[in-house]
């Protein structure tokens, strides 16, 4: 296989994992598990492993001085506001499907972000593909007609974790230029887990003292930790270098099929028929925004 087809694989299975890490997410609310002290034990768990991962590789590269503003924002961004948004909201409304069809609007933000902030050239073609996702992400989010959200609190928090993931993947651009892959996500998970120690210490730590960590408690957040942020994270950085920001993003909208499915075959949510429109609107977007001319 080329470099090509091999980005596209990896891309695909990071998108994967991530549909299912909204399915994850919520089992590990629904069992009562505080949301700052899932997300910092994701962190710490993810940033322990890849921390020692590249210290035995001897593959990690120590920021310079001059990047580690960068790494702070990077981490500020990418896990910190993306996983609050991410994880309030889906506390909120409670639907991995809906929280999931909202994260995949990033690829619109992203694609004008990306188009003038580092003058990514995106072709007609690709753009009405990108645009294309929305009607399918609507009809999926407004599920009984416009305006009929009922957990607006929940859809504002997805929109900060939306907006995080587009000023994320500009601060990925300008640092995978001078960094390998494992080790700007390294830094973005122990950054991440130091962010989020006080939030976990000062809200949920007495409320994690009465949980009893069960198998059923555990598996989803390592199932987190290990896919969803060392393995995902570091194919998606790499598909950035290798596909731009614009394309990259783009293919979050697979996200919400993926989901969706998900929940369906785990019996968790239905699979009605608009959502099934709605899916192959999102698919058809995502393919014609990788469209290309090149052999």
């Amino acid at each position: 296989m080329n470099k090509r087809t091999i980005t596209y694989i990896s891309i695909c299975v990071s998108m994967f994992f991530w549909g299912f890490s909204f399915i994850w997410s919520n089992q590990v609310l629904q069992l009562g598990f505080p949301v700052f002290a899932l997300v910092f034990f994701r962190m710490a768990i993810a940033g322990a492993i890849l921390l020692s991962f590249t210290l035995i590789t001897k593959s990690l590269q120590m920021p310079r001085k001059k990047d580690i503003s960068w790494f702070l924002l990077l981490a500020l961004t990418e896990p910190f506001l993306y996983f609050i948004g991410e994880t309030i909201g889906m506390k909120l409304t409670a639907s991995p499907t809906l929280c999931s069809v909202v994260i995949a609007t990033i690829p619109i933000f992203a694609m004008i972000f990306a188009i003038s902030v580092y003058g990514e050239k995106v072709s007609r073609r690709n753009m009405f593909g990108i645009f294309l996702t929305l009607p399918g992400i609507c009809i999926v989010v407004f599920e009984n007609g416009f305006g009929s959200v009922e957990h607006p609190a929940g859809v504002a928090m997805l929109l900060l974790a939306v907006f995080s993931a587009v000023g994320y993947s500009l601060v990925v651009k300008k640092l995978s230029s001078h960094y390998n892959s494992i080790s700007v996500n390294t830094w973005q998970h122990v950054i991440g887990a130091i962010y989020f120690l006080p939030l976990f210490y000062i809200v949920d730590y007495e409320a994690i003292k009465t949980i009893s960590f069960t198998w059923e408690l555990a598996r989803p957040i390592l199932l987190l930790s290990i896919f969803c942020s060392c393995i995902c994270y570091f194919l998606f950085i790499n598909t950035v270098k290798e596909l731009g920001i614009s394309r990259t993003s783009t293919f979050t909208s697979l996200i919400p099929v993926i989901t969706a499915v998900g929940a369906f075959l785990l019996g968790e949510e239905a699979l009605p028929l608009h959502k099934i429109v709605g899916i192959g609107i999102v698919v058809t977007g995502l393919v014609l925004s990788q469209y290309s001319r090149e052999k």
